[in-house]
């Protein structure tokens, strides 16, 4: 058995099948649980076709570009690299990819490539011009990326074949393929990865009548009667995110099948919204939760990240990485050198009267020495 041979068959006992990565890729999955079919119906959601995709616009123009240009040159397309919060669209996008350049797509993630092993046999699969990505691709080990290093550059990949005195090292050249990364943390992307990418894109937050035309389009897409203005009802509430904008679509089109009259109104969009937990800034019940924590039972003082998990029931990181980023961008709360605190536009949107201003300078000895060192973080 030749070494790319031997690298294929590891690739299909990992996928857990005995049959090549391009048969699989040709067989339609049979007997889908309800979570597939969800997933199913999301992906019937997500645009094919550039032109389809809603928002982004100068990401979207300069996508056309690349694209266009690489078909004209017969060639694949450089590698490219998405970044920016989840939910905006970077999983879309190299689907996108993938159609607009009729190649087909692999898609794997950084934590599911444990071994160098593992990446080889992905890539020892692919055929010319397919497109291969890979979600998280921040938090791939150090020892996968050497080996994504000279297959980006230079099309190669070296394994070693036996062990012991035995072993040798043979180089296996791979077919030009387009690999398209996504992280949600792009500091955490280390340089000469980074530097290896031809086009690197960051996606940003989406205006509110682009939610709205997602809303519309999808609603077109799921056979539910959503009017305009229950469109631009179910959109303000999403965060600016499109994942979290269909979300709460398909959990309104639940509400008014139930208990309404099948069509998504302004009026309908708002009681589904709100039967849901989600207010009309977007907050949901942890939200409000954590909220109400900074502003009643801390009565608006300074509160360290530690301190504040704990009187949530949550990890420390889940309120860097889920809560806070949104709270800050509305404007909810504030970082401060001592801890977290509410804003004046949280007490309003809680119905709450802010507290008295402390009449001690914010660097003031005396209240520094009232709150521990971890609000500092």
């Amino acid at each position: 058995m030749s070494p790319r041979e031997e690298l294929l068959a590891d690739a299909a006992v990992a996928s857990g099948s005995g049959a090549s990565p391009g048969a699989q890729r040709r067989r339609s999955p049979l007997g889908l649980t309800s979570e597939a079919n969800e997933e199913a119906l999301e992906a019937g959601i997500r645009p094919r076709l550039l032109a389809e995709f809603v928002g982004q616009r100068a990401l979207r123009e300069h996508l056309e570009i690349v694209l266009e240009a690489a078909r004209r040159r017969g060639q694949s397309v450089d590698h490219l690299l998405f970044a920016g919060p989840p939910g905006l669209g970077k999983t879309t996008l190299a689907g996108i990819v993938a159609a607009e350049m009729g190649a087909s797509l692999r898609v794997t993630s950084g934590p599911a490539l444990g071994r160098g092993g593992d990446l080889a046999a992905i890539l020892a699969g692919l055929e010319h011009g397919d497109v291969l990505f890979i979600d998280e691709i921040h938090r791939l080990s150090r020892s996968v990326e050497e080996i994504l290093y000279p297959a980006m550059e230079d099309f190669v990949i070296d394994i070693m074949i036996g062990k012991g005195p035995s072993a040798r090292s043979v180089r296996l050249d791979l077919p030009h393929f387009t690999l398209v990364g996504a992280t949600t943390r792009t500091g955490l992307v280390t340089g000469p990865l980074r530097d290896r990418f031809g086009f690197v894109a960051r996606l940003e937050h989406y205006e509110l009548a682009e939610l709205e035309r997602i809303v519309a389009r999808s609603a077109r897409l799921l056979e539910v009667a959503c009017s305009t203005a229950g469109a631009s009802e179910i959109a303000r509430r999403a965060r600016g995110t499109p994942r979290l904008a269909i979300r709460l679509l398909r959990r309104v089109r639940d509400f008014v099948e139930v208990r309404g009259t099948g069509e998504i109104t302004a009026e309908a969009a708002r009681e589904g919204c709100e039967l849901f937990g989600v207010d009309a800034l977007g907050l949901d019940r942890q939200d409000r939760r954590l909220l109400e924590t900074l502003c009643v039972r801390f009565a608006g003082q300074p509160v360290g990240l530690t301190s504040l998990a704990v009187s949530l029931g949550e990890e420390p990181e889940t309120l860097e990485d889920v809560y806070e980023p949104y709270l800050l961008r509305e404007g909810l709360i504030q970082r401060t050198p001592r801890g977290r605190v509410p804003t004046s536009r949280a007490y309003a949107h809680l119905g709450l009267e802010p507290p008295e201003v402390p009449e001690h300078d914010e660097g003031d000895d005396d209240g520094a020495r009232l709150f521990t060192p971890e609000g500092g973080k």
